[in-house]
């Protein structure tokens, strides 16, 4: 087993009504995981956010939270619902509607990794999927929820910007229609998670810095940002999709060379956005 579920960096003043959250990026991979699983560590690793929790790690500098997976998404994703249960790896779960998350194997306890490469040799049973539920996903969410509703209670708003990373290749289809390939996609289930201030600024925040935006182009936001953003009850949920070619040694699942200095960028773009929630009369955070 993991060791925990998460890591919560909290600002040493909260000055902001945003909350940062990555919660693909855990790379707390047990050798007795990785012993009973089909594929190498770097295999298993393809469809990890690699990372993103350094990229955003300037956030509690900003004055916000900080909530990072320390979980591995293909141990526990945190981004499914608890019920999304895969009947073709869990022993004696039964198939009930259709689901295509986990129909693709992309369950709360994901089967495949990325190009459907099979974690496990068989199934698991459903107790110990109820084990990496009870002892990870629940105290993740919990804590996420008291993390936003500390951040309502304190401005009377709560945005939460989840950031994620996608393959170079998933804006293949932009990039041949003619158009600048997106470096960043934004998800706010098409305005159902987030109110379009909210989104406009973020989409400023990175524009700013020079990175070319798009909204909802493939990724609209899944459990999360379907959970949390109840732009009627000033919550705001808004998904952050980064191009892992913009810092990262994908074939190698390493900081690429520009790291540092896109990570160096990301904190301006962090520092912009947790301006959004920040009343006029609150400083930036201390340093």
């Amino acid at each position: 087993m993991p060791t925990r579920a998460y890591e919560l960096i909290a600002p040493q003043t909260r000055t902001t009504s945003v909350v940062f959250a990555s919660p693909h990026s855990g790379r707390d991979y047990p050798e007795s995981f990785l012993r009973r699983i089909g594929l190498t560590r770097q295999a298993v690793r393809s469809s990890e956010d690699a990372y993103v929790d350094r990229l955003i790690e300037a956030a509690p500098l900003a004055g916000a939270s900080l909530l990072n997976a320390c979980a591995p998404r293909a141990f526990i994703d945190f981004n499914r619902g608890a019920d999304e249960l895969d009947p073709a790896l869990i022993d004696g779960v039964r198939k009930i509607g259709h689901n295509p998350r986990v129909a693709a194997g992309l369950g709360v306890v994901p089967r495949v990794v990325a190009n459907g490469q099979a974690i496990y040799r068989g199934k698991i049973s459903k107790a110990e999927a109820q084990r990496r539920i009870d002892r990870y996903w629940h105290p993740y969410h919990a804590t996420l929820r008291a993390e936003l509703d500390a951040a309502h209670a304190a401005f009377g708003q709560a945005i939460l910007v989840d950031f994620h990373s996608m393959p170079h290749e998933a804006m293949d289809s932009v990039a041949k229609s003619g158009g600048r390939r997106p470096d960043v996609v934004l998800g706010d289930r098409f305005g159902a998670a987030a109110d379009a201030a909210v989104v406009d600024g973020i989409d400023a925040a990175f524009a700013s810095a020079g990175l070319k935006v798009a909204r909802n182009t493939l990724f609209a936001g899944a459990y999360i940002t379907q959970t949390y953003g109840r732009p009627c009850g000033n919550r705001h949920a808004v998904q952050v999709e980064i191009d892992r070619s913009l810092y990262l040694d994908e074939r190698n699942v390493a900081p690429g060379r520009n790291f540092a200095a896109f990570r160096a960028l990301l904190e301006g773009v962090v520092a912009e956005i947790a301006a959004i929630g920040r009343p006029a009369s609150l400083p930036l955070a201390a340093e």
